[in-house]
């Protein structure tokens, strides 16, 4: 089968195997620090609180995160981000079934685990055309489309909200800090892959004005090429209108319009896991479209639309009927990017191209995570949804035929 054969190489089974295994922890993580905030008082405000830290760690560090990731062996700094995960996870893990949680520590663990995150992302962009041949990124890229949505929107919520349910959030924060130390050991079991060898050519220049031009180099790749501009624009809207909304209204519009709890929420995220699980796995088994840039941007925007209706249902399975739909096609237009970035970027170039995409299209993440709150408790939920929807449908259809995105995608054709 098409979208299996990457897995013929065995470094990529086992990189594949620790983020499986990582990514249900991060699923874990969500439905208990949602549900650690109602125990200890908080509400959608203490939330987005914690959800903003976190953000505000992952964008503060990511431009630093793709120069280390084009500068030393990827595999090693994603081990060393998994342990700091980790070790910050088992941390509030104990001060939680203690009894010693409060509101700030959340806050700063958020900050921590976001900052490491910044640089095991970069690398895993850029490690993964070290372990296939081109014509198989596509493949890999809907192997993780498939791993990382039922993982994390799936198997770990749904996890998440048993083990909640039954014991505590801070039981679920425990078992997350046990799937890091996993995702360690099948990194550790990898074989040693070194930098290609343009990029250990330039290892030597050290210093912050050394960092400082190499981030400029990788800004300068993405001003004069239209398609990465244009797309990291739109993921910028889009995130600012989408994102704060999903991660801090979503449990309350569960508990307020359903009169659901961490059970029903953890279902509600593990369907939208296996939808987009579904959707990559379709991308992934067919040929890469010769209108790649199109497919994407209308598979984003349009996809969203459905959200608008989140505010207005009173019964699960509707709300989990929307988030089908949304991670359906969301998840597909995703594969389509990652397999950009790694065909149409030069090798040298990844880890720092990857870096500002995750800059540039968070960069308005913590903004989102900390005037979702407030936006929902002055305008409602209900609006807050389907400004969501309107907009990214609406930046898709600009982006894509505003920049002449079609002209560009016909003048650079990806063959597979």
């Amino acid at each position: 089968m098409r979208a299996l054969r990457p897995l013929r190489h065995r470094d990529l089974r086992l990189l594949w195997a620790g983020l499986a295994i990582s990514l249900v922890g991060d699923g874990l993580w969500l439905v208990a620090l949602a549900w650690q905030v109602i125990e200890l008082g908080g509400g959608p405000v203490q939330l987005s609180l914690v959800a903003t830290l976190f953000a505000v760690g992952l964008v503060s560090c990511v431009l630093i995160g793709g120069v280390v990731a084009d500068r030393l062996p990827r595999r090693r700094v994603m081990l060393l981000a998994d342990v700091v995960r980790g070790v910050v996870t088992l941390t509030l893990g104990v001060l939680a079934v203690s009894g010693a949680l409060e509101l700030w520590h959340l806050a700063v663990g958020g900050l921590l685990i976001g900052s490491a995150e910044a640089f095991f992302l970069p690398s895993f962009v850029a490690l993964v055309p070290q372990l296939v041949p081109a014509d198989e990124l596509l493949a890999a890229n809907g192997l993780e489309g498939v791993i990382r949505p039922l993982a994390l929107q799936a198997a770990g919520p749904a996890l998440g909200g048993l083990l909640v349910a039954a014991a505590s959030p801070g039981a679920a924060m425990l078992a997350n800090a046990g799937t890091y130390a996993a995702s360690v050991a099948f990194l550790l079991a990898m074989g040693s892959v070194p930098l290609p060898p343009r990029e250990a050519a330039g290892d030597a220049a050290v210093g912050v004005r050394a960092v400082v031009a190499e981030m400029a180099e990788g800004a300068r790749y993405v001003r004069v090429h239209r398609w990465l501009w244009g797309t990291l624009l739109f993921a910028t809207i889009t995130i600012l209108f989408l994102l704060g909304p999903i991660e801090v209204l979503l449990p309350f519009a569960v508990r307020d319009q359903t009169g659901g709890g961490s059970s029903e929420y953890g279902l509600l995220l593990a369907a939208y896991g296996v939808s987009s699980a579904l959707g990559a796995l379709l991308v992934s088994s067919r040929p890469l479209p010769r209108r790649y840039l199109t497919a994407m941007l209308l598979m984003w925007g349009f996809g969203s639309l459905p959200l608008v209706l989140i505010g207005f249902l009173d019964v699960l399975w509707a709300m989990v009927l929307v988030l089908v739909v949304v991670g359906l096609v969301d998840a597909g237009g995703q594969v389509i990017w990652g397999t950009l970035l790694q065909r149409r970027v030069p090798a040298r170039l990844q880890g720092r191209v990857a870096s500002l995409d995750w800059f540039v299209s968070l960069g308005l993440m913590p903004v989102s995570m900390a005037l979702a709150g407030p936006a929902g408790s002055l305008f409602g939920v209900a609006a807050v949804f389907v400004a969501t929807g309107v907009v990214a449908a609406g930046a898709a259809l600009v982006v894509l035929f505003g920049l002449r995105l079609r002209q560009d995608e016909a003048a650079h054709p990806l063959d597979d």
